[in-house]
């Protein structure tokens, strides 16, 4: 679904994967609950729509829909940094089951997804190259490759 800000109409999607350190089986009933509550709350204050949040016993996936200035690196820090501190705060006790304190590994996966595929987006690059007309997201493109 697009959406727009006053300069721009956009639609970015990205599917991020993190786990516990040592991808410990850590994030499991109230532990759960408390996960999806701060990231829930994130999002809802840095305007983030989510798309699909699951969290598993030793990982979470997060499909979250953001502005075009938000960098993956800037939403993943603010993600793992926020909830391991707020998690914390709310089960001191969880620092004594990780070992050095940490809650979150330091990696995670992240991918985008959009209504529009791949391919779909390699043919109108290659066609603006030939100088034909063709159709994305449902509008015509002239030549020049302008709307």
């Amino acid at each position: 679904m697009e959406k727009t800000l006053s300069s721009a109409k956009y639609n970015i999607n990205y599917h991020f994967v993190w786990c516990p350190k040592y991808r410990k089986a850590v994030l499991k009933g109230y532990i759960e609950a408390d996960v999806k509550n701060i990231i829930e709350t994130i999002c809802r204050t840095k305007e983030w729509e989510i798309l699909e949040l699951k969290v598993m016993p030793d990982h979470l996936h997060l499909f979250l829909s953001v502005p075009p200035y938000e960098s993956p690196t800037g939403i993943i820090k603010i993600l793992k940094g926020v909830s391991a501190l707020q998690l914390f705060k709310l089960r001191p006790e969880l620092r004594k089951t990780l070992r050095k304190g940490h809650l979150w590994s330091p990696s995670y996966y992240v991918g985008t997804a959009g209504h529009v595929s791949a391919e779909t987006i390699k043919r109108y690059i290659q066609e603006q190259e030939i100088g034909t007309t063709t159709t994305v997201n449902s509008s015509p493109v002239s030549k020049q490759g302008s709307p």
